[in-house]
């Protein structure tokens, strides 16, 4: 269930140093002001017992139900002249540290690392023709040199739809293909904007540009992130997609709410009153733009890897019971066939069909070619069931067909396989990259060195954010919180559908997917220790020196563990150090 926040007290003075009372609290503890409040509506009656104003567009702010419905709204209109520049200045120097620790060295090291091998090349391939093909046997070798002529005519069976590996192209197109900044550039990039968004959805849900910046501190120095910035695989890439998906939704919580208080309010008439009939199911909303947008994130989440289809689910779901709430807290009687009728048929095709069709525009290379893999398997095998469907999309069918048998297929040994459960503590760090060196070679100055790009996160980061992750299922349990609730459902759809593949082969750096939701509930849980506003001096003060030293025990373990990061040349017992625990190695 979803509860609303308390509006605090002086909202037109917020301020951003004292505002981590965005915690749970009840709708029902909203203190009445006696100058705009008014009943509640009973639903059912000859005419509705709330009492409206009569302009409109001030009814959701200064109404019973805009408090109850919208909570205190945090955004950059509302924030006071003097401190609108840390709006945006706050999530801004995040992501220009996060992008530092991600651009410096960005094409070190000089050569494919780990499954670079099959996307970069795949890139450099949609370059040339649109779709992916094969490559002669030792491509790689050429291909670190900058030499691609190994690139052969035939088309490559793939199993990853299209738009990671384009947007690796993007920058290989700006950089030119033999540039491993190129190859990079698109991870680095994204995976910096990412820290910007998150700084900012955090500020959004949790009301407070402190616990905002410290999220998207958090993010751009913890290692995990960086690795993934660092070098060119997908996941990254689906972590964004579903990120931005995550935040639209955000977004479309406030305007839908927004939306109902107003139609409510013209519902009213001139007499103030809203008739009981309009208050059985509520009104429609009409277009959620906020929602078509979260579509389009989502296709491309799902036009990256198929895992996104799980963050689909998850907040099309989501964003449907919070409508229903919505619809509770303001007197609709029968809100849940309300919120059913009127926002989740549109919800369903704002998201999913909107999700399908960025899903197929991605394939756009695939259908405009002639030799694609499986292009023409239609033409080859007609059907006189399913002749009626054009052969492009049969033919395409069919290949997400045999590539599903794939995935869940998939149970080859890997050294660096890692079980989902092992995630939560970091049980298995994927390596990337691995060079030793002897004294003298690469700047080496001791007997041995050793260059590493590893993704163990910060351990402060991970370890706290896990049990950020299980405390947060008891304030959810107890409270009803709706941005405990959020941030479970984003870090369920990136985690638990692994839980029911333990004999496939999967790897740590997929969770980087639910990275940010853990991030989250672990700054929740800051905001909590930091205090209310309406906390005694001492408590806030004791709060803020307790997350404070916190927060510089996170940036002193990422200076310690950037080396292995980052591929820097290090003495190899120092490498050694860094090995905390014997499954790292």
């Amino acid at each position: 269930m979803d509860t609303a926040p308390a509006a605090p007290e002086n909202p037109t003075t917020f301020d951003p140093q004292a505002d981590s009372s965005a915690l749970p609290v009840s709708a029902d503890s909203v203190t009445a002001d006696p100058a705009v409040e008014a009943p509640v509506p009973a639903a059912g009656t000859g005419v509705s017992s709330l009492r409206w104003l009569r302009d409109p567009a001030q009814a959701f702010t200064r109404s019973a139900l805009g408090a109850r419905l919208l909570g205190a709204r945090y955004s950059f209109s509302t924030t006071p002249a003097s401190l609108r520049l840390w709006f945006w200045l706050a999530p801004a120097l995040t992501a220009l540290v996060g992008g530092l620790l991600r651009f410096l060295r960005l094409g070190q090291p000089p050569s494919l690392v780990f499954d670079e091998t099959y996307y970069v090349k795949d890139a450099y391939s949609y370059l040339q023709s649109g779709y992916e093909r094969n490559w002669a046997e030792k491509a790689n070798d050429l291909f670190n040199q900058g030499i691609f002529t190994s690139l052969e005519t035939t088309p490559e069976y793939v199993v990853h739809p299209p738009v990671g590996k384009w947007m690796i192209a993007f920058g290989m197109w700006l950089f030119g293909p033999e540039s491993t900044f190129g190859w990079r550039f698109s991870a680095a990039l994204v995976g910096t904007v990412s820290i910007f968004l998150l700084a900012l959805i955090a500020q959004k849900m949790f009301r407070s540009t402190i616990l905002g910046a410290t999220a998207g501190l958090l993010f751009a120095v913890d290692g995990h992130a960086i690795v993934q910035s660092r070098t060119s695989l997908l996941d990254i890439f689906v972590m964004f997609f579903a990120l931005a998906a995550f935040g639209a939704i955000i977004m479309d919580r406030d305007d839908g709410r927004r939306r109902l208080a107003a139609k409510l309010s013209i519902l009213a008439g001139p007499g103030g009153l809203v008739p009981a009939k309009e208050l059985l199911y509520g009104p429609w909303l009409g277009i959620r733009w906020w929602r078509l947008a979260a579509g389009v994130a989502l296709g491309l989440c799902i036009g990256t890897k198929w895992s996104g289809l799980f963050f689909l689910a998850a907040f099309g779901l989501m964003s449907v019971i919070w409508d229903m709430n919505a619809r509770r807290i303001a007197g609709i009687k029968y809100w849940v066939m309300g919120a059913i009728w009127k926002d989740g048929i549109v919800a369903f095709v704002s998201m999913v069909p909107v999700a399908a069709a960025t899903y197929l525009a991605s394939w756009t290379g695939w259908f405009m070619s002639k030799d694609a893999y499986d292009r023409n398997w239609a033409g080859e095998n007609p059907s006189t069931v399913w002749g009626w469907i054009p052969d492009s999309l049969r033919s395409l069918w069919h290949y997400h067909s045999t590539a599903y048998n794939f995935h869940t297929g998939l149970g080859s040994d890997h050294p660096y396989k890692a079980n989902a459960w092992s995630w939560l503590v970091m049980g298995r760090p994927t390596s990337f990259y691995v060079k030793n060196y002897e004294n003298g070679d690469g700047g080496c100055v001791v007997a041995k060195c050793t260059a590493a790009v590893t993704s163990v996160g910060n351990p402060l980061i991970w370890w706290g954010g896990t049990l950020a992750i299980l405390f947060l299922v008891g304030v959810w349990a107890i409270k009803r919180d709706w941005r405990a609730g959020a941030i479970l459902a984003g870090f369920a759809a990136g985690f638990l559908p692994w839980i029911f593949y333990p004999l496939r082969t999967i790897f740590f750096f997929y969770a980087i997917a639910y990275e940010p939701f853990m991030i989250l509930a672990l700054v929740l849980v800051l905001g909590m220790v930091l205090g209310k506003v309406s906390d005694p001096p001492w408590r806030r003060q004791q709060g803020a020196i307790i997350v404070g030293i916190f927060l510089v025990l996170v940036v002193a373990l990422s200076a310690f563990f950037y080396p292995i990061w980052a591929a820097e040349i290090i003495p190899q017992e120092q490498w050694r150090q860094h090995m905390w625990l014997p499954s790292w190695i």
